[in-house]
């Protein structure tokens, strides 16, 4: 696992030792059920290796919108502020439209702190299998750097005519240097601690004006990286390389919405959106990084105690990894991989019978 830049600041508990302030959004569905299981792993990881995590949780959700109007409250940014690191469970639920969920929390979220990398690693696990016949770990790993603040995720626009025959929709896409050039450097920096290749996603033939701009910038910026090789495919050829021949891709570096199919894609054919983290990074440390995983809110299974909570895990091994803990995080992959590998202990998505809290626990064991 490699370190990201960026750790944010901490405190010092009374014994000298590190502790970090986490802000907790367990959220809804099985963002509740699987964040129970990644804090017991957290916590048991700090206290193998001397430091501390201290918790504070919010009751942020689609539960407190049907009671309040609101994901959180006004001041909920500010608040978040005070903190180290933010992790969040799956947000969503029936009743409540996806983009109210996702425009009230997630995203002010994002936008407010800077997080401007959404990274996404990817691999098949021991112990796991992939949807693509014949293919192996060594295959099958990958990061997506998908870019996290702007593109097509763009507030400007709207509807006119509303209802009407005559009704036009208008949703515009924003693309600036500061930030096109920053995640392709970011991608190209973290490809020279990797395999040194980066994958570039483009539609540059059917969007004229925002993607020959991506490549025009990908191109300047690729020429300052000799040792790294740097190509760049259309998002939907890149869509089927991933699934024909994924031992070709390392690092994947894409827009706000290529890098979000394109990571959801990478995932199903790692071992599914179960086994996926994720982390919205603040690279330079100023403001506090939030670490998730990929899946959704899956209420259908909500409290049924059968989620999969290794991809929450994963999310907080990169929180660890994000704020200096590199030993720990480390520590917790190696738990997971031993689990999963013995193969006693695996949730029904995995073809078990085991709940998500005695997957929880056999990590934390793993830990010991």
């Amino acid at each position: 696992m490699n370190s990201q830049a960026g750790t944010s600041q901490t405190g010092t508990s009374q014994a000298g030792a590190s502790s970090y302030r986490i802000a907790g959004i367990p959220g809804d569905g099985i963002g509740v059920d699987v964040t129970v299981e990644a804090r017991k792993v957290l916590d048991r990881a700090a206290e193998s290796h001397g430091f501390s995590l201290s918790w504070q949780e919010f009751d942020w959700s689609c539960e407190r919108y049907t009671k309040t109007g609101s994901m959180m409250p006004e001041d909920g940014i500010e608040q978040l502020s005070r903190f180290d690191g933010i992790f969040l469970g799956a947000v969503g639920f029936p009743g409540v439209p996806d983009h109210v969920s996702l425009w009230g929390l997630l995203i002010p979220v994002r936008r407010a702190f800077t997080q401007y990398v959404n990274l996404r690693p990817v691999r098949l696990l021991p112990g796991t299998t992939s949807a693509l016949a014949g293919r192996g770990a060594e295959e099958l790993e990958m990061v997506i750097v998908r870019e996290n603040s702007e593109g097509e995720y763009s507030e400007i626009g709207g509807r006119h005519n509303r209802g009407q025959v005559n009704e036009v929709v208008l949703q515009e896409s924003v693309f600036t240097r500061v930030g096109v050039e920053r995640i392709i450097r970011y991608a190209f920096e973290l490809a020279k601690t990797r395999t040194g290749r980066v994958c570039s996603a483009t539609k540059s033939n059917g969007l004229i004006h925002s993607m020959p701009f991506w490549d025009e910038i990908f191109a300047e910026i690729s020429s300052e990286y000799p040792d790294v090789h740097a190509e760049q495919c259309h998002v939907d050829a890149l869509a089927a390389r991933m699934v024909q021949a994924p031992d070709r891709l390392d690092v994947v570096v894409a827009s706000n919405l290529f890098g979000d199919i394109l990571s959801d894609l990478a995932a199903a054919v790692t071992g599914g959106l179960g086994m996926a983290p994720s982390g919205n990074i603040n690279p330079s440390g100023e403001f506090p990084s939030m670490f998730e995983a990929v899946h959704g809110s899956a209420p259908d299974i909500a409290g049924q105690g059968i989620a999969n909570p290794v991809a929450q895990i994963l999310a907080g091994a990169m929180m660890l990894d994000h704020l200096g803990e590199t030993v720990a995080a480390q520590d917790v992959h190696a738990a997971v991989e031993k689990v999963l590998e013995e193969g006693a202990v695996r949730t029904p998505d995995l073809g078990g019978k085991s709940t998500t809290a005695e997957l929880g626990s056999a990590v934390v064991a793993a830990l010991s």
